[in-house]
């Protein structure tokens, strides 16, 4: 068991020391959930190898009582298995692959575009050791510059936000994609925003978002995790003219998530669609 309810947790972070990577913050928020006390190893992108003693050139890695665990799932399933009297990340095993599917979305639709806005940010905002790294590595990484990535980046930030609806409508009437409570999908999909609020120069999102309350409630999850130095605001964005809608102003259903229970309620969604209700 973790001596003195304290787990090594190696960080990769910034100048400023604000964690940057979004699988170190969904490790991070996973160990708080569980109730540990973390012994930060801090550093950034280059040494990772000597910090961990060779056995890893990526972040994030612990060690739980001189076990090394590597690898943010392999490390959420540890504590799971480890600490099964202790509030579960993974309530069933069904859901990693339901949490991989949400992930994998998340970074097509925010992270890809958001990485190409904040590129320049991502690499100035490193520890100076870092910046050659991260210069020469990005460049095989995307190909080009990350000056040329961030080029006519004001014509992605409205294009993000709409593309964003199918989260904003399973948060709609839950408080958490976990239920009541916070879960694992719950720290993976605001990891992304947490890294997002690393890097962004200037917010990309709009004061209204929908998102804002659950955002907003995640960062303030664990005494403020979220809100280290080192963070920008998220929000604030002020669409351009020709940006489409940021969001559904009047969602609809369409049936997704209701639930027939008999000829009326079948005949009231369909006076609803045909705008009779």
């Amino acid at each position: 068991m973790a001596q003195n309810n304290t787990i090594t947790f190696y960080d990769l972070q910034h100048a400023s020391g604000c964690t940057t990577s979004p699988f170190v913050w969904a490790t991070k928020y996973a160990l708080k959930h569980k109730g540990f006390d973390l012994d930060v190893v801090d550093g950034g992108f280059t040494g990772i190898m000597e910090r961990t003693g060779g056995r890893s050139e990526r972040l994030p890695a612990i060690v739980d009582d001189g076990e090394w665990v590597l690898d943010s799932w392999l490390i959420a399933e540890h504590l799971d298995a480890k600490y099964p009297d202790r509030p579960t990340l993974i309530a069933d095993p069904s859901l990693k692959p339901l949490v991989e599917f949400l992930e994998g979305w998340l970074w097509k639709t925010a992270v890809s575009p958001w990485v190409r806005c904040f590129a320049v940010q991502y690499r100035d905002r490193c520890k100076p050791e870092d910046i050659g790294y991260i210069t020469e590595s990005r460049l095989r990484m995307w190909g080009q510059p990350v000056e040329d990535m961030a080029k006519d980046r004001e014509e992605v930030f409205g294009k993000v936000l709409p593309e964003l609806e199918p989260l904003r409508a399973l948060l709609r009437d839950r408080k958490w994609l976990g239920g009541d409570q916070p879960n694992y999908a719950d720290y993976r999909a605001l990891a992304v925003f947490l890294w997002c609020a690393s890097v962004a120069d200037v917010p990309p999102m709009t004061d209204d978002e929908p998102l804002r309350d659950w955002i907003d409630r995640g960062f303030d999850l664990f005494g403020g995790l979220g809100r280290i130095p080192g963070m920008s605001p998220l929000f604030g964005y002020q669409p351009r003219p020709g940006d489409p809608e940021p969001f559904e102003r009047t969602p609809r259903d369409f049936g997704l998530n209701k639930r027939n229970t008999g000829p009326a309620s079948t005949s009231a969604e369909t006076a609803r669609l045909a705008g009779k209700d």
